[in-house]
This record gives C-alpha cells, sequence and structure tokens, in this order.
C-alpha cells in the first residue's frame, strides 16, 4: 500500500508532496523461485479496486484475510512483461503474534514490525501448479516519507535456528554518514531477544547489476552465495549459507540501494515490471 518501489508514486510525489493518497498506489507482490520456474508479478492498481478493514485487504483480484488463527492469501496475478498468470492459495500460521518495532532511521520517519517471525505455511498454487508446506516468515515495514530520502543502502537477512527461534539483522548507511545496526532474535513463544551483531563481511560478490552485497556473520566463518534470486539495479535477493550465534545456517538476504532508484532511466524501466491498472 502506498508501493514503495512505484514509478507512478514516486512521480505523483514529486509532483503533489504529502497530499498523494497511498492508496492510489497499491500492489500485492509475488515472486516464486524453484522447480516450477521463476514468476514475478506486481501490478499497480488505484484505489477503485481496493478495499480493506481491519482483517481484510483487496487489491484487484488478490486478497489477505486473517482469520482466527492465520492469514489467508488469494493470489490471481499475471507477471510482467511475459504474462505468465500466478493463480492459487497461500495459508500462513504463525507460531505467535509480535509486537516488535524498530526505527530503521535517526529521525524514525521508517519502522520495521515483525508480524509472526517464526510461522509455518501452506501452499497450494494452481498455475503454476505447485505445492508445498516449510517455514514461513511475516513482517510489515511503514515510512512517512519516500525511501530515497534518509537511506543510501542496507542489507538485510533472517536465518532459522536450531531451536526454532529466527534471527533478523538489519545494516543500514544512512545519506547523512551514520550506520544503524538492527539485531534481534525471535522466539517460537513470542518473546525477542536483542544480541550483537557480529562484524559486517564484504567478501560476497557483486550482482550483475553491481549491487555491493555483505552480510555480518561470526568471526572466522565464511560466507557463500547459494543462490541469487533476484538481481535488479537496485536489489539483491539472495540464498546464502553462513555462520551466525555459532550456527550453520541457510539465511535469506536482501541488499537494496534506493538511491538507484532515482536515476531516470530506472524510472523509465519499472513500467516494463510494474504495469498500473484501474482495476
Amino acid at each position: 500500500m502506498g508501493s514503495v518501489f512505484s514509478p507512478y508514486y514516486a512521480s505523483a510525489f514529486a509532483r503533489r508532496g504529502q497530499s498523494v493518497d497511498p492508496e492510489n498506489h497499491c500492489a500485492i507482490n509475488v515472486a516464486l523461485y524453484g522447480a516450477a520456474g521463476k514468476r514475478w508479478a506486481m501490478t499497480e492498481r488505484t484505489r477503485t479496486a481496493v478495499e480493506r478493514d481491519r482483517r481484510h485487504f483487496t487489491v484487484g483480484p488478490s486478497n489477505l484475510h486473517w482469520h482466527q488463527d492465520y492469514l489467508s492469501i488469494h493470489l490471481d496475478e499475471v507477471c510482467a512483461p511475459f504474462p505468465f498468470r500466478i493463480r492459487g492459495k497461500i495459508r500462513v500460521f504463525p507460531k505467535a503474534l509480535c509486537s516488535y518495532v524498530a526505527a530503521l532511521d535517526d529521525a524514525g520517519h521508517h519502522r520495521w514490525g515483525p508480524i509472526a517471525p517464526c510461522a509455518r505455511v501452506e501452499v497450494d498454487l494452481e498455475r503454476p501448479q505447485a505445492h508445498w508446506k516449510g517455514q514461513a516468515y511475516l513482517d510489515s515495514n511503514e515510512g512517512d516519507e519516500p525511501v530515497t530520502r534518509p537511506f543510501r543502502a542496507w542489507d538485510w537477512s533472517r536465518a532459522s535456528l536450531a531451536d526454532g527461534s529466527t534471527a533478523v539483522m538489519y545494516d543500514v548507511r544512512q545519506t547523512n554518514g551514520s550506520e544503524r545496526v538492527i539485531a534481534q532474535r525471535f522466539t517460537p513463544q513470542g518473546t525477542v531477544h536483542a544480541f550483537e551483531a557480529p562484524p559486517r563481511r564484504e567478501a560476497l560478490p557483486s550482482t550483475l547489476w553491481r549491487i555491493n552485497r555483505s552480510i555480518r556473520s561470526d568471526v572466522g566463518s565464511t560466507t557463500r552465495v547459494l543462490e541469487t534470486l533476484e538481481d535488479a539495479p537496485f536489489y539483491a535477493r539472495s540464498l546464502l549459507q553462513t555462520q551466525l550465534l555459532g550456527e550453520s545456517v541457510t539465511a535469506v538476504h536482501e541488499t537494496l540501494q534506493p538511491q538507484r532508484l532515482t536515476a531516470l532511466p530506472m524510472r523509465w524501466m519499472l513500467p516494463w515490471r510494474m504495469p498500473r491498472r484501474f482495476w
């Protein structure tokens, strides 16, 4: 809601500032990887295609709904620029709900909060045909200004530990020159424990778009990239094999360089992957 990467939202914000309606720039982003092949969809829609209340959120043909003890997601999206269909159902079962919130910037204009950092998921897709069950993670980000204002870059990672808890790290570099590091461990029982983030490791290879990735991992350990899932001009998502809190873990890792979003060529490229609809 108020899609942070939307070129349409950025253009409207540049013209009208805070008076822009975020509900006029909403999308359900779906990214699939694995045996069924990669599929990626993010169609932006206007407020005429959006409905929401405390338990329900609809954007066009897709919707999310909170039930008594789980979140159901019904997807009916089309990829771009190649129009592959993504259709099916997902159910996310939190082991505990979390109320933790942390500021990502010094001014507190951008905030991150895990909703269900320890959860399980059931995926039942019709197109492409894919079915699986496994671990899940659910969080939220919100901001009062464009993401390009306070952030130069950040690295984010999460990893499941042997006791069922989830370790999350934010390594944020701000445009004012200061850095901000968040390192929290969330248990299946709903408790939260801060831990000391290990040193930043700069040894990860850059992506094809020259995104410089880094991760904080245990001293003396080796980190390797298992797979680069997304390689965009401003963003990379990867699977890493690393060591954290004395354990060998497989981590989901993301690097964001939001300043690249301001480049004019990027504004021309994004609509090919992020079309806009009015229904």
